[in-house]
């Protein structure tokens, strides 16, 4: 029996963590023995881990990367904070020789960069594939012996500042990189050219049991109460990508064209107060309401009206999926990877990015009740799991 290693950070809630868990469940046990490895084992999705698989244990060494250094210090691990440390340092110069200010993923990647020669081999046992699941992909190419390795992309490499020269070096050791739409493809060629022949296309595989286990677990009618209002929902971490603070003036301009909506937020992150300012300063405090945190959030999909994801980019939405999948009408914007994410007009809709145009467009679906229906109709006739996906691993896996 082949042996497959996945390595990821933790299984908080997110979309690549729903997906990580897709892609557990899809493996067939009885051909492969799947060994995962998280650098801390934390997060609401633990215990949605499947059986078949094995959960190896956590390192100390490996679970001080997403704490505070001061933490690191009091449990004994002087070098991991040292690494740190100039890791942090060297970010901090390289950013502003690059002149960059905005969204980017070089601290975290110097993070890790500088913290590698002071972490342990995981375990001892040589692998026929090893996956990094998530970016920084530095550890499984120096601390895991296999004969196959891959890297997963999971972001559009259009919308966030790289540095370029030090990531090649990251991606460059593996057999493949492993990109989850055809528009993240064509975004990570852009970025690092050298790299295009390593490339592999396998869409994000869904988590079926686990979302069929969990979408009839409560009602939410306290939450998301049949006021006589139009619910609609979006889900995401509160950060710049997901773009929820541009939800209160969207919400108060679809208030103007006549509409009775409420609009109801689920997640959680650093942008919350930004979120909350946004309310108070549109006047939608009985509008906007942020719902927080919610390691299920089935119910309250399948208690909205309309979902609708108004991100100012995405690499492919979890979230959107699960929303198909619910037979739900859905609504994103027009990010880079919108055309990707789903087909206009038949499986949902895709609206500008701008204020207005949004909600212009998110009016235009709100009166078309023909046009909700349909698009109801035709997530009933797709697959949205892409179990099939998981033919193409197995494909690198025994190639």
């Amino acid at each position: 029996m082949k042996k497959i290693l996945i390595f990821s950070h933790a299984l908080e809630l997110g979309g690549a963590e729903r997906a990580l868990l897709g892609l557990l469940e899809a493996i067939d046990t009885t051909k492969y023995q799947v060994d995962l490895f998280l650098m801390r084992h934390d997060g609401e999705l633990m215990r949605y881990i499947p059986d078949k698989i094995n959960l190896l244990p956590e390192i100390p060494e490996y679970a001080c990367l997403a704490v505070p250094i001061a933490q690191v210090l009091k449990k004994g691990k002087i070098r991991i904070a040292y690494g740190r440390y100039r890791g942090k340092k060297a970010a901090k110069k390289r950013l502003a020789a690059l002149s960059v200010s905005g969204e980017n993923d070089v601290a975290l990647e110097y993070s890790h960069k500088y913290t590698l020669k002071y972490m342990p081999q995981i375990g001892d046992t040589e692998y026929d594939l090893a996956i990094s699941f998530l970016t920084p992909h530095y550890f499984v190419t120096e601390k895991v012996r296999a004969k196959k390795k891959l890297a997963w992309i999971h972001t559009d490499y259009a919308t966030v500042t790289v540095d370029a020269d030090s990531q090649t070096g990251m991606w460059a050791p593996y057999d493949h990189i492993v990109s989850i739409s055809e528009t993240v493809t064509e975004s990570f060629r852009k970025a690092f050219p050298s790299l295009s022949g390593k490339l592999v296309l396998i869409e994000n595989i869904m988590p079926t049991a686990y979302l069929d286990e969990l979408i009839g677990a409560f009602p939410v009618g306290s939450e998301m109460p049949d006021d006589g209002t139009v619910k609609l929902l979006s889900i995401g971490r509160f950060s710049n990508a997901k773009n929820f603070d541009s939800v209160p003036d969207i919400c108060r301009r679809l208030l103007a064209k006549g509409l009775n909506v409420k609009w109801y937020l689920i997640g959680y992150g650093g942008d919350e107060a930004l979120i909350r300012e946004k309310i108070a300063e549109a006047g939608m405090e009985e509008r906007v309401v942020i719902l927080g945190k919610k390691e299920n959030p089935y119910p309250y999909i399948k208690a909205c009206d309309l979902y609708v994801q108004p991100s100012r980019y995405e690499g492919k939405c979890v979230a959107v999926r699960e929303a198909q999948m619910l037979h739900k009408p859905v609504v994103i914007t027009n990010y880079a990877t919108s055309s990707s994410q789903l087909a206009d007009g038949h499986d949902g809709v895709i609206v500008p990015t701008d204020n207005e145009g949004c909600a212009e467009g998110l009016a235009s679906v709100l009166r078309d009740t023909a046009l909700r229906e349909r698009l109801i109709e035709n997530t009933k006739k797709h697959d949205y799991s892409n179990a099939d996906e998981i033919n193409k691993l197995y494909q690198l896996a025994e190639g």
